[in-house]
């Protein structure tokens, strides 16, 4: 799906065991972002360490340049996934409806598991920050049903593109 409107978005992985080279379910959002005609602005990736994890997303936050940070794991229950305790305070206004959205396609792929999913999304200095499982599919379903029509501005009747980019496309906000 190609988009009208090109996005800055920024990539990052939390992950304890892989590297960039083995990280499938990062090269899959780098690749759509880049497939939607939108900008890979930044990718790192991470362990899910709750300060180091909350000072790069504020780095993000605070760059007029990034319209989108998208973030691939640490949104489990397992005792490192710390996602959602590091990242939504930074939040102005919370997005509750990709969460909700996101684990009821879920529960059609993996069942009564869906409920053990804590994705989330967010509004920052008019940046948007979504977070997701980090398994390829998890990442292509949130890519596919949620998050490309919504950094798609011929999407209606709304999306996310007038909230993130003002007047300035891909120049900055």
């Amino acid at each position: 799906m190609k988009t009208n409107f090109c996005l800055n978005i920024a990539l990052l992985t939390l992950s304890d065991s892989r590297s960039l080279a083995q990280d499938s379910s990062g090269q899959y959002l780098a690749d759509a972002i880049t497939s939607a005609g939108h900008h890979l602005a930044d990718r790192k990736l991470l362990r899910c360490d709750f300060y180091p994890l909350r000072a790069q997303v504020s780095q993000w936050i605070a760059d007029v340049g990034i319209q989108v940070v998208l973030i691939s794991g640490g949104t489990g229950f397992h005792p490192r996934d710390c996602a959602p305790e590091a990242l939504q305070p930074l939040l102005a206004q919370q997005v509750d409806g990709f969460g909700e959205q996101f684990r009821q396609l879920s529960f059609a792929d993996i069942g009564s598991a869906a409920m053990q999913s804590r994705a989330f999304a967010g509004l920052a200095n008019h940046t948007l920050i979504a977070c997701m499982p980090g398994s390829t599919n998890a990442c292509r379903t949130a890519w596919q049903h949620l998050l490309a029509p919504q950094l798609d501005a011929s999407t209606g009747p709304c999306n996310f593109v007038a909230h993130l980019l003002g007047e300035h496309g891909c120049e900055g906000r």
